[in-house]
């Protein structure tokens, strides 16, 4: 899914990505812990419900895939 949002991803998206059809569980078990973990990180942060929001990679998640995890 990191690869994913390395461009710009709405969560419908990357909902179909990873086959997940619930988005308040989506958004409950796989996208709050990956934002937690400075994996990712929302294109409007200030209005987390906005339709226009989408998801990124940070540097954290750039590096992880590129297998250099810093702690």
């Amino acid at each position: 899914m990191l690869r994913t949002c390395v461009a710009e991803t709405s969560i419908s998206e990357l909902m179909d990505v990873t086959g997940r059809t619930n988005r308040t569980k989506f958004r409950n078990s796989v996208l709050k812990p990956m934002m937690q973990a400075g994996l990712i990180e929302m294109t409007v942060p200030d209005r987390p419900r906005s339709s226009n929001q989408k998801y990124r990679i940070t540097e954290r998640g750039r590096a992880l895939l590129a297998g250099r995890d810093t702690p």
